[in-house]
């Protein structure tokens, strides 16, 4: 390194992160150092290419964090978050959602995430995008590249028709408003090439030869450092190649990006967190947050699967390319039950557990969009090198196992509609003969998956509010010149796909961090 001394260190170059960092180095007065702990995607296909990103879960650019023993989940789970700049944007299937308006403004009204409701969230929304659908709704010149994934699938077209035939319309998504009750092929964000439209790639490619801005891969970060006034200094981070320990050193602020895993864990390892946690592993308590690491939420996926009577497409965008919402109760603004309809096999968890399985075939994957079960992330030991210990506590909440055996239902009622007769063949799992509540519920704990999507770890919420972490502002409460600004500030985690709603968050905070130097 030929510096170690800036104004600005984002801690993770991921979604959230890339985009502090972009925004900020745009004040040429300033010096930003984005900080990553997996490698460049630059000329990484397996990265780059959309349509092979299932090649990345459990490989060497997935951090790949084993869950807890579950007790009414499927303890096999395993989280995975990507290890190579970009972070989950360069690893994940690219549905690109806005956040419901109703979700943006139940953070500032309900959670005291102050300034964070849809009329100051949708501007940046638009801000972030260059999107294919016209309107003064959308954006047209930002970084991140939106499209309508083409309805070239004939099987995801005659699901859609299934849809229609049991009352869920076709709708247009991210149109500003909500869709309750629809299904539709996604937007993505994806550019016409094939290249996912990355943060790495719509923000951090586009910049990397300005002279203000210093991107350091293959370092991971270990402790923060603080002064005599709990003013955050900089981290410690690790040459990944020998160990060996640099200090960077922040003039201004730190901005932590490392995700709703690793961001608590790094809070914690530096002395800020549950103070009896923290005592256990002999590290000192700089702040006692009891709120750090708690409030773990995610979406939690089941899986139902057809044999297809047809050969199934042998090309796709991301093969995962169409939605469903719909709800399991009257009376909602927000849909309790979301599908993503993928154009392959997904096994992953099923043949364990003896089901049959299929080189040709479709399947539905229920989520419980607002699921009410809350984990915990907590720390192994000391040593920065363990993983955290990840509990999400699959189901502890009834409700989210009340809407995932409705997610089945439906989705059997939605393929045995007269569109789907020439494609559904035999149901392979959980099969025809699984139909009680208790039989689904049983295959469910089994054999469930996430969408990947853990949130609210570090969440914001009001500077009076001792269990959040953050001020709305997204500093850490206890301390001085640190900032959080992942999926880790979430109050509650939104309806929807968040990846987008990350990148908003970077946005944001990069316009927290300039206002608070008097720059608009």
């Amino acid at each position: 390194m030929n510096s170690t001394d800036f104004d600005y260190i984002i801690i993770g170059g991921g979604s959230a992160g890339a985009a502090v960092a972009a925004r900020l180095s745009e004040d040429p007065e300033i010096e930003v150092a984005l900080v990553e702990a997996g490698p460049d995607d630059q000329g990484i296909d397996v990265i780059l290419q959309l349509d092979r990103w299932m090649e990345l879960l459990e490989s060497g650019y997935d951090w790949d964090y084993p869950i807890e023993p579950q007790e009414h989940g499927n303890s096999f789970m395993r989280h995975a978050r990507a290890k190579v700049l970009g972070g989950c944007s360069s690893h994940n299937s690219c549905i690109a959602f806005w956040a419901p308006a109703e979700d943006l403004n139940d953070w500032a009204t309900l959670h005291g995430a102050t300034g964070w409701g849809a009329a100051n969230t949708f501007p940046l929304y638009k801000r972030l995008e260059t999107n294919e659908d016209q309107g003064e709704h959308h954006g047209q010149d930002g970084p991140v590249h939106l499209m309508n994934v083409p309805a070239a699938d004939p099987c995801g077209v005659a699901l859609l028709d299934a849809c229609e035939q049991t009352g869920i319309p076709r709708a247009t998504f991210n149109s500003g408003t909500t869709v309750v009750n629809g299904a539709n092929f996604f937007q993505i964000n994806r550019q016409a090439d094939g290249t996912r439209a990355s943060s790495s790639v719509s923000y951090i490619h586009p910049i990397r030869e300005r002279a203000n801005f210093t991107l350091l891969t293959g370092m991971r970060a270990r402790k923060l450092t603080f002064d005599a006034n709990k003013s955050c200094t900089g981290v410690q981070v690790v040459d990944a190649s020998f160990g060996k320990t640099h200090q960077l050193t922040a003039r201004l602020e730190v901005v932590l990006s490392a995700g709703a895993i690793d961001s608590p864990k790094l809070l914690m390892l530096s002395g800020v967190g549950p103070a009896a946690q923290l005592e256990e592993f002999g590290i000192e308590v700089l702040a006692d947050s009891p709120g750090v690491g708690e409030n773990l939420q995610d979406h939690p996926e089941g899986v139902i699967q057809w044999e297809a009577k047809q050969p199934m497409p042998v090309t796709s965008t991301q093969w995962w390319e169409a939605g469903i919402f719909t709800t399991t109760e009257e009376g909602l603004d927000r849909p309790d039950l979301m599908f993503h309809y993928g154009s392959v096999p997904f096994d992953m968890h099923t043949v364990r557990q003896g089901y049959p399985t299929t080189e040709n075939g479709f399947c539905l994957t229920p989520n419980v969009t607002r699921a009410r079960s809350r984990g915990t992330v907590k720390l192994r030991s000391n040593d920065y090198r363990d993983k955290p210990m990840v509990d999400p506590r699959y189901f502890t909440d009834p409700h989210d196992m009340r809407v995932m055996v409705a997610g089945i239902r439906k989705a059997r009622e939605i393929v045995a509609q007269p569109a789907m007769a020439e494609w559904a063949g035999t149901e392979l799992y959980p099969g025809a003969a699984v139909q009680t509540d208790a039989e689904i519920t049983s295959y469910i704990e089994k054999t469930h998956n996430t969408v990947y999507h853990p949130a609210g770890t570090v969440r914001m919420g009001a500077v009076d509010d001792v269990l959040s972490p953050l001020d709305p502002e997204l500093r850490v409460k206890g301390v001085t010149g640190l900032r959080v600004a992942d999926a880790s500030v979430m109050p509650v985690l939104v309806t929807v796909n968040p990846n987008i709603t990350t990148m908003m968050i970077g946005e944001r905070c990069a316009d927290l961090v300039k206002s608070a130097r008097g720059i608009r």
